[in-house]
């Protein structure tokens, strides 16, 4: 039988840390010199990522955290596997060193407790400000057979980007991982054939990347050449 999903608490609900500010961010598309050419110079964002969360978290997260550590022990894995749990507007994530990540995805795809059999996708995120930990990969994950949801995050530094690739555990993952690879510049070591599949491949840099230049190629239209969005006009 499976298991609606429950309402758990949020991370706004006290069961988390305070979270981290890693930026704070001024006008549209982080323009710097030149003047912002967005017209919402006045725009400030606080960028601060959820803390960890403390137990109970409620609903059936309990639950795939007693189980995961339980299985992780019994295969001698240390403690330090699983760095934190993040439960934020009603999502489980799991994070996850890059050395323990394949054996963590194995446990909770292999054990019958768990039973995440399906990959639904794997992404990036990039946050510049981070150091150390620039570079974010995120995996999501389904139980078929028990009707459950969580994410697998886990970090790398932007000089040495690499990650293990989840190919071997989840094969779904071959055109995810080469789209984060192409975007974000993310390396899976293992993958089967890491190229580019959005960009060409004599393309320069990683085009979803924080810090990639805000410029673009000029569109000509009905004989008019439109300039690229930094070279458009600047507010005072």
């Amino acid at each position: 039988m499976t298991e609606n999903v429950p309402a758990v608490p949020d991370a706004a609900d006290g069961a988390a840390d305070s979270g981290r500010l890693i930026a704070t961010r001024k006008g549209m598309f982080g323009a710097r010199n030149g003047g912002d050419t967005s017209g919402y110079g006045g725009l400030v964002r606080r960028i601060e990522l959820p803390g960890a969360s403390a137990r109970p978290f409620g609903g059936y997260f309990d639950v795939i955290a007693d189980e995961l550590e339980g299985a992780l022990e019994e295969q001698g894995l240390p403690p330090e596997a699983i760095t934190a749990y993040v439960v934020y507007r009603g999502q489980l994530t799991i994070h996850v060193p890059r050395e323990h990540l394949v054996r963590v995805a194995s446990t909770l795809r292999d054990d019958p407790a768990l039973r995440f059999e399906l990959c639904l996708g794997v992404t990036g995120v990039h946050f510049p400000e981070e150091a150390g930990r620039e570079l974010h990969s995120v995996v999501g994950l389904l139980s078929i057979t028990h009707n459950r949801r969580i994410r697998l995050e886990t970090t790398a530094p932007d000089i040495d980007p690499h990650l293990p690739s989840l190919y071997d555990v989840y094969p779904t993952v071959d055109w995810h991982e080469r789209e984060t690879y192409d975007m974000f510049g993310i390396v899976y070591d293992g993958h089967p054939g890491l190229t580019r599949i959005l960009m060409p491949d004599d393309w320069l840099g990683h085009p979803q990347r924080k810090d990639y230049p805000l410029g673009g190629i000029p569109v000509e239209f009905k004989g008019a050449q439109i300039p690229a969005p930094d070279q458009r006009r600047a507010y005072s």
